[in-house]
């Protein structure tokens, strides 16, 4: 075909699939949702426990899979939306389990007018645990629906 033919111009390859600006916000408030219950002395060994659980697991394999997605697997497998979606969903389904235990450590901690370093730092956790929420959310519709 010559460079003249309208035709020839739109035969580009496809691009692959970008994870755009979406990747480290759910990593990053994920990490801050740890540290800030870590912070706490976790005075709500139960309740706090989990969120740690699930901040620190959920970040960690965030991790692996930006790493594998970095890595190109994802070209390997047909299902890498599929798996993407689902892992985002399910996570985000934890973190809202999280973070309504972790706003219930936040409300039992404000009864304590002694440690108001300690209110302000699960206040500050719990937030991030609802941000991060969102953001696993928002990711898991994004990539189902794209």
């Amino acid at each position: 075909l010559s460079s003249s033919d309208p035709q020839s111009l739109h035969l580009a390859p496809p691009e692959p699939p970008s994870l755009g600006m979406s990747v480290c916000p759910w990593q990053v408030c994920g990490a801050w949702v740890w540290i800030l219950v870590a912070a706490t002395s976790v005075s709500f060994p139960l309740l706090q426990g989990w969120v740690m659980y699930v901040s620190l697991t959920s970040c960690l394999l965030s991790l692996l899979l930006f790493l594998s997605y970095f890595f190109g697997f994802r070209r390997n497998s047909e299902n890498w939306r599929v798996l993407d979606s689902l892992y985002h969903g399910a996570t985000a389904i934890l973190y809202m389990s999280a973070a309504v235990l972790q706003a219930n450590a936040t409300i039992r901690s404000e009864d304590n007018p002694s440690s108001p370093p300690r209110y302000q730092l699960n206040t500050a956790a719990s937030f991030f645990a609802f941000l991060t929420t969102f953001l696993y959310i928002l990711h898991a519709f994004s990539i189902y629906y794209h």
